[in-house]
């Protein structure tokens, strides 16, 4: 399956889509409209399931099955780093027409750093076989961490590496247009603007260790795991500016998000222990689907009327990684009256 022509093909796929999306279609950095974005997330789903056809009718059903799958597990699971975005976005206070540069680099920082995660994840899985059983328990356990801290709301100002890079870099007071680095009187500045890339980096790397693994769970073939990942991740951007403006609707996403890597985790372990598929690719992607599209009606039937301050206030809980959780004001209050 893993034929170079396959590898070369799709991957030139992919440097004409970030040649079209950098160079022609926001070669100037302009801000993305809502209506541009949701053309834009549409046009990526549509090429990856027409990806997904074209598995099918040349590799078979099953490899087709597992693309879907696959796709449709990333697809879901890319959903956190929205969540992430806005959090980081409305803490920093980057101005809406730098955050289309931040994404644009930090996914294309995201796709190499998925392919070397993607490419090492099979190697171990070949040479290793219990690792199947680590990878499994660590969904699982990711997922249960993750429905603990969906009502959780992150420190940004606290987070490690924030601190880390203040603490190791002259920063400039505020943005500097869309630079990253400056120079002043000789002297080399960064802006915050790379302080927010470094972080959703950084993000996107945790998240990946749990949304590759799951894939790992439906297929070890490594074209696959990587085609699904890269469909999934390059529509991403275009799928944020799509959804910023309405994010609080789909709190109860969180929830689903959760359970899919228990579910997908479990699934995992049980066909690694009895050394057959037990639990097939097709019931996965019932599962998969049943719980996404259920948390996804239940999220916009609960917010169907005009948001309370609360649910705005759901939007912006949820796991940073590097933020400790912010204390309540309750608790602030609390520990202040009985400071001397």
């Amino acid at each position: 399956m893993e034929t170079a022509w396959m590898w070369i093909g799709f991957n030139l796929l992919v440097l004409v889509l970030l040649a079209l999306d950098l160079g022609v279609l926001h070669r100037k950095g302009r801000e993305i409209g809502v209506r541009e974005a949701l053309m834009l997330s549409l046009g990526y789903v549509v090429l990856a399931l027409a990806f997904g056809a074209g598995v099918y009718h040349f590799l078979g059903p099953q490899a087709g099955t597992e693309y879907i799958t696959g796709y449709l597990i990333e697809k879901s699971l890319s959903v956190d780093n929205i969540f992430v975005f806005v959090l980081v976005f409305l803490h920093f206070s980057v101005p809406r027409d730098c955050q289309h540069k931040v994404l644009f680099w930090g996914i294309l920082g995201a796709l190499a750093m998925r392919a070397l995660l993607i490419l090492a994840g099979a190697a171990i899985i070949e040479s290793f076989h219990w690792v199947i059983y680590v990878f499994g328990a660590f969904l699982v356990f990711t997922g249960i961490k993750m429905l603990a801290t969906v009502g959780q709301e992150p420190n940004l100002e606290e987070n490690r590496i924030n601190r880390f890079m203040r603490r190791h870099f002259r920063v400039t007071k505020g943005f500097e247009g869309s630079s990253f680095i400056v120079r002043r009187d000789g002297v080399s500045y960064i802006t915050p603007l790379l302080i927010v890339l470094v972080l959703i980096e950084f993000t996107d790397v945790v998240f990946a260790l749990d949304s590759i693994p799951a894939i790992f769970a439906i297929t070890t073939d490594p074209f696959i795991v990587y085609t699904s990942n890269v469909f999934a991740i390059l529509g991403l951007r275009a799928l944020y500016f799509a959804l910023v403006g309405i994010i609080h609707r789909f709190h109860y996403l969180k929830y689903g998000l959760s359970l899919v890597l228990v579910v997908v985790g479990g699934k995992m372990i049980v066909n690694a222990w009895f050394g057959e598929k037990i639990v097939p690719t097709e019931t996965a992607l019932l599962i998969t689907s049943g719980i996404i599209t259920a948390s996804m009606l239940f999220s916009m039937f609960k917010t169907r009327a005009e948001p309370t301050e609360e649910q705005l206030k759901e939007a912006a809980r949820w796991w940073v990684p590097g933020s400790p959780p912010k204390a309540e004001p309750a608790s602030r209050e609390k520990n202040g009256a009985s400071e001397p």
